[in-house]
């Protein structure tokens, strides 16, 4: 991890930006409940309200409200964020690709999706 860190094209986001970006980026419409979006991510409540509050002042994702929930609140990845998370995929992944597939033969990178693949279907069981 310190390795992808030091790699990553921060210029523009840091990593816990794109880590917002990423997994709006992988939701129907691009959309999650700010609740939701939290279970995604290895930061507190609070911090993620912050960051999330950082992107909407930026342009990069929208805040609505839950149709379906006044209380609720929506994150929505803009075209702009989606946009700026799409070009920084594309350096992180060469990074972790050229990392990963190093350190792992063919075999071991099939064992590693297998297990990741588990872990995520475990996370909304």
């Amino acid at each position: 991890m310190r390795y992808l860190n030091a790699e990553f094209p921060n210029g523009d986001l840091s990593l816990n930006e794109y880590d917002v970006l990423f997994n709006l980026s992988r939701q129907p419409g691009r959309r999650l409940r700010i609740r939701e979006l939290n279970r995604h991510l290895l930061l507190t409540q609070p911090s993620v309200s912050r960051l999330v509050d950082r992107l909407v002042a930026r342009g990069l994702v929208a805040k609505v409200h839950d149709p379906d929930d006044a209380r609720g609140v929506i994150v929505e990845l803009t075209d702009e964020g989606y946009e700026l998370f799409r070009q920084a995929a594309r350096v992180h992944g060469r990074s972790i690709a050229t990392r990963v597939g190093r350190a792992l033969t063919p075999e071991e990178l099939l064992t590693l999706t297998v297990l990741c693949d588990k872990l995520r279907q475990s996370e909304s069981a």
